[in-house]
């Protein structure tokens, strides 16, 4: 069935400790079953143990953070007459975003430690100094494209 128009986003509503979007998405990411009270205190607590081990702003360790594994080109799967081909294209914005979340959060779950903020604390940090789990992901997926390089003009 054909739409009417193009499909609007949701307005997400800036977290109420740092007045911040980002930070937000990053909550909606964390909860669970809709307890959104136990992610903001995952999240507030993995930045007061940023604050305690870097002595920085926590905020800006974060940011960082996001910016220092938000991915430039990604492969998409293309089939081109009986073949699939991987072929690397540039990530829009907001999907830059969503996956710099998404690898942390999966990095995060996946280290060892004692509770899921410290795990947090510690991917930050390491992501700001370009390290980690989701920086290895991160890496991997501009090798991938840069791997396929070759299929690139089979872009749409």
């Amino acid at each position: 069935m054909a739409r009417k128009g193009p499909i609007k986003k949701a307005e997400i509503i800036a977290d109420t400790k740092f007045n911040n979007k980002v930070v937000s998405k990053f909550i909606n990411a964390i909860m669970l079953d809709g307890k959104k009270s136990v992610a903001e205190t995952v999240i507030y607590d993995s930045f007061k143990i940023i604050e305690d081990k870097a002595k920085s702003d926590p905020l800006e360790v974060f940011e960082e953070a996001m910016k220092n594994i938000q991915p430039p080109v990604e492969v998409r799967s293309r089939r081109v007459g009986g073949a699939t081909y991987q072929v690397p294209v540039e990530v829009n914005p907001a999907r830059k975003q969503s996956l710099a979340i998404r690898w942390i959060l999966s990095a995060a779950k996946k280290r060892a430690g004692k509770s899921m903020s410290s795990k947090l604390a510690a991917e930050f940090m390491d992501a700001k100094e370009s390290k980690g789990g989701a920086f290895k992901k991160k890496e991997d997926t501009i090798k991938m494209a840069e791997a396929n390089r070759a299929f690139s003009h089979y872009r749409w």
